[in-house]
């Protein structure tokens, strides 16, 4: 007999049924969906404890795992916004990189070297970087374990404009509390993405994306229009509805909108806060025996 599977917890920040099926006023409404999405975040919250205490146990160094949150979504959907936004509330951004308690690392950094065939396919527009066969899939998992560890880590930048990974230019993540690991396909590979305590989707309309992409690219990657619009209808959006899409189904909390949803961020932002606060009072706990 087969065993029906039960619905993935997906949570839609701020997309729920209109005021009026409720029939409540604008102001009982909104209070009761904040009150519906800060429980479900408590749930999350105590899972993510638990999982916390066993991953740390597992790895020899209780009390050092970081929670580590996924952020997938599109191709300028937002997602570097929004983990910057949540940086920015955690007054976390103009700290020394040593003293930072929650970080974030660009799953651009791990795209995988390019033979010379390759790169001149690239710097053309013909090589598809949104597939996932262009990503160090094993870089990726075994610099996750270390983060997970407590260990520090130094990730390489990408240089968008050469195609290709900076050796002399290097990030080093420290040990921080919460971690934020950003991009296309962060659950897309199966094994990195049961590493994730959390994942949240940012969910922005196709045309808004594009709108977005064309001018970054032009700017600051140096592309003409022909190319990005080339690029964008051969690989780009074929990508996102292959690869990229579905993995929206794993995803804990989605995000419509990206960073203009300041409602969802500022719910984030107060769980990663109540995250923090818990490790503080049970280092200190721990401190006092």
């Amino acid at each position: 007999i087969p065993v029906k599977r039960p619905p993935s917890r997906i949570l839609y920040l701020c997309t729920v049924k209109r005021r009026r099926d409720f029939n409540l006023t604008s102001k009982s409404f909104h209070y009761l969906m904040k009150n519906r999405v800060l429980n479900l975040l408590s749930i999350m919250r105590k899972m993510s404890d638990a999982t916390l205490q066993i991953t740390s146990k597992m790895n020899g160094v209780e009390g050092k795992t970081p929670f580590l949150i996924g952020v997938g979504g599109g191709t300028a959907s937002g997602k570097s916004t929004v983990c910057k936004r949540i940086m920015q509330k955690l007054g976390q951004v103009d700290m020394d990189q040593k003293q930072r308690q929650v970080v974030c690392i660009s799953q651009d950094s791990f795209y995988r070297e390019l033979s010379p065939t390759e790169i001149a396919k690239a710097e053309k527009g013909q090589f598809n970087f949104d597939h996932p066969d262009a990503f160090n899939e094993e870089l990726i998992y075994d610099t996750l374990i270390d983060i997970l560890a407590g260990k520090m880590v130094q990730i390489p930048m990408y240089d968008y404009r050469h195609h290709s990974v900076r050796k002399d230019e290097i990030l080093t993540i420290y040990p921080a509390d919460v971690v934020l690991f950003e991009g296309i396909l962060v659950f897309y590979f199966p094994e990195v993405r049961k590493l994730f305590h959390m994942k949240l989707f940012v969910d922005t309309d196709s045309d808004i994306r594009l709108a977005r992409r064309v001018p970054r690219d032009i700017n600051d990657r140096g592309r003409d229009l022909e190319q990005v619009l080339y690029q964008y209808m051969t690989f780009v959006k074929p990508a996102f509805e292959e690869f990229c899409s579905p993995t929206k189904k794993f995803a804990d909390v989605i995000i419509p909108r990206g960073a203009d949803n300041t409602v969802a961020i500022d719910l984030i932002v107060q769980h990663i806060r109540d995250i923090l606060n818990n490790k503080r009072n049970s280092e200190e706990r721990s401190l006092s025996r």
